[in-house]
């Protein structure tokens, strides 16, 4: 059976050491967003109290968002639908409960808020 490490340090250690291994590769039921590493092969879960959506202000070629998708989950459900390999973590602090996911297509941010950190080593 696999190991599960209820902490962000090995996120966080993962990150930094191969931060363009780490992709995110689906979002579970009870808002987790999965995350994998092609380098170290863990699988890391991140629960999220809350997601918000950035917008970038640098392309105004860019559609305004629709003020009716007020949930980021849903947006960033749609955005892996559309371009899941564009999607990558950004920046991410266990102090604060953070991570934050860009895409590279639409630009935009997706902020997470963490309320719990799993690693499973397989």
């Amino acid at each position: 059976m696999a190991e599960i490490i209820r902490s962000g340090a090995f996120l966080q250690q993962c990150w930094s050491v191969h931060p363009l291994c780490l992709t995110v590769k689906r979002v579970e039921p009870e808002r987790i967003v999965v995350l994998t590493c092609s380098s170290c092969r863990m699988v890391h879960r991140v629960t999220t109290g809350a997601i918000t959506r950035q917008v970038s202000t640098g392309d105004s070629s860019l559609p305004e968002p629709d003020p009716a998708q007020l949930d980021g989950l849903v947006a960033l459900k749609t955005c892996m639908g559309t371009h899941a390999p564009a999607l990558s973590v950004r920046e991410m602090d266990v102090f604060q409960d953070a991570v934050w996911v860009r895409c590279a297509e639409c630009r935009a941010q997706y902020d997470l808020t963490v309320s719990q950190f799993e690693t499973h080593q397989k």
